[in-house]
C-alpha cells in the first residue's frame, strides 16, 4: 500500500468526542481515494493528519511502507513528499504562473526548474500561460495552476481539500473528470476530500463515507450505492427513502409485502427470521420506482425537481408513505397529480425498524442452487 492508515484517531482538547475515530483504510500506488461526508464529519481533519498537520491520538499512518505518524513517530510535513491542493488555491498574486509552479523547486538548477514547470503546465493543459498572473485566469485555470504546483516536486502522495468548492456546478463536474485524467497520467496516488457526491463518483477509484468521525464504508461508487454497509451510507449516497415492509414465507417462496404491493422471490433477500415477525424497512432508490400509467398503484406528486433529462419526483402513496422516482423529463406532470408507479427493484437492502446510523443491513439468504441430475452432470 502506498498509503496505509491503521486505527487512526485525532482528538481536540475541547471536543467531547474524537474528530477522527479509529479509521483504517489503504490506497494502492496510483489509486485515487475520496473522503466524503457531511460538514463536521472529520474528513478534512483526517486529510490534515495524513499531511502531518494534525498529531494522532492513536493509530499509525504509513507512506510507501514507512510509518510517518504513530507512537513516538511524527515525520514533519515537509519531509513526507506530499503535494497539497487547497480549497482557496493559495496562489501568490504577485507571481506569474511559471513562478507559482516553480515555488517548490528551489533546490533544482534554473534550467531544470523551467523544464519541470513547462512539463507540468503541459500536463494540466496550461502550456503557453507561463507569464500570466492569477488574476488573469479563470477559476478553473487557477485550480489547474494549483494542481501543477503540487505536482511539480513529484510528490509521493497528492492531497486535495475540496478544490472545486468555489467553482460553479458545471465547471466542477467537468474539472473533476479532467483532474482525474491528469492525476492518472502523472501516476500519482491521491486522496481527495469533498462533500459533493458527483465529484466523488467522477474522480475516485475508491470512496470513503464518513460520519461523526467514523469511516462507515471504503468501497467503489457502485458498491456504496447498491451495497451500503450501514444505514447512514444508504441514506447519504444517492436519492432514496426507507419504507416499512414485512418478509414472509409463502410455501417455497419468500414474499416481501411493501406499500407498493408484494414482491415475489426478490433477489438477495434475507429470510423472514432475520427480523422479529419479519418486520423491517427496505431502501427504495429513486431508480427503483418506474412511472407506469398501467400500474394499479397510484401516487400523488408532492414535489418535482427538473434535472434536464429527467425529473426527480417526490411521491406520496395512498397509504401515506413517501417515495422518490426518476422520470424522463418529457413526462411533465403537475404537482398534485396522481400517476401510476411500479416497483422495479433489482435487489433488496433491508434494515431493522428504527435502526441507528451505524446499523448494518441484514445479509441476504443464500439462494438454493438447482440440483443437477447425475447423468447430466456426467
Amino acid at each position: 500500500m502506498e498509503l496505509d492508515l491503521a486505527h487512526v484517531s485525532v482528538c481536540f482538547p475541547a471536543a467531547a468526542q474524537p474528530a477522527v475515530d479509529d479509521v483504517s483504510f489503504g490506497l494502492g500506488a496510483g489509486q485515487i481515494g475520496v473522503l466524503i461526508g457531511p460538514s463536521g464529519c472529520g474528513k478534512t481533519t483526517l486529510l490534515r493528519a495524513v499531511a502531518g498537520l494534525e498529531p494522532l491520538a492513536a493509530g499509525r499512518i504509513a507512506l510507501g511502507g514507512r510509518v510517518v505518524s504513530g507512537p513516538g513517530v511524527h515525520t514533519p510535513p515537509q519531509q513526507r513528499r506530499i503535494g497539497l491542493v487547497f480549497q482557496d488555491y493559495a496562489l501568490f498574486p504577485h507571481l506569474d504562473v511559471a513562478r507559482n509552479v516553480a515555488f517548490g523547486l528551489h533546490a533544482l538548477p534554473a534550467a531544470q526548474q523551467r523544464a519541470r514547470v513547462d512539463e507540468v503546465l503541459a500536463l494540466v493543459g496550461l502550456d503557453g500561460l507561463q507569464t500570466r498572473f492569477p488574476h488573469e485566469l479563470s477559476g478553473g485555470q487557477q485550480q489547474r495552476v494549483a494542481l501543477a504546483r503540487a505536482l511539480a516536486p513529484q510528490p509521493r502522495l497528492l492531497l486535495l481539500d475540496e478544490p472545486f468548492s468555489t467553482l460553479d456546478v458545471d465547471l466542477r463536474e467537468r474539472l473533476a473528470h479532467e483532474i482525474r485524467a491528469i492525476i492518472k497520467a502523472a501516476g500519482i496516488t491521491a486522496l481527495f476530500v469533498t462533500h459533493d457526491q458527483m465529484e466523488a463518483f467522477a474522480i475516485g477509484d475508491v470512496i470513503g463515507v464518513m460520519h461523526q468521525g467514523r469511516l462507515h464504508q471504503w468501497d467503489d461508487a457502485y458498491t456504496l450505492y447498491h451495497r451500503p454497509a450501514t444505514r447512514f451510507v444508504a441514506e447519504f449516497i444517492g436519492h432514496g427513502v426507507f419504507v416499512p415492509a414485512r418478509i414472509r414465507q409463502q410455501g417455497q417462496e419468500v414474499v416481501v409485502d411493501t406499500p407498493l404491493g408484494p414482491l415475489h422471490g426478490p433477489q438477495e433477500c434475507p429470510l423472514p427470521s432475520a427480523y422479529p415477525d419479519g418486520l423491517c424497512e427496505i431502501l427504495l432508490r429513486a431508480d427503483d420506482i418506474v412511472h407506469d400509467d398501467a400500474s394499479p398503484v397510484k401516487a400523488q406528486i408532492v414535489r418535482k425537481a427538473f434535472r434536464g433529462a429527467e425529473f426527480l419526483y417526490t411521491l406520496r402513496l395512498a397509504s401515506g408513505e413517501t417515495v422518490l422516482a426518476h422520470v424522463p423529463s418529457h413526462h411533465d406532470h403537475d404537482v398534485g397529480e396522481w400517476i401510476g408507479i411500479r416497483n422495479a427493484m433489482d435487489h433488496l437492502v433491508t434494515f431493522a425498524r428504527g435502526a441507528g446510523a451505524a446499523s448494518p443491513p441484514a445479509p441476504a439468504a443464500p439462494r438454493a442452487q438447482p440440483s443437477v441430475p447425475q447423468a447430466a452432470a456426467a
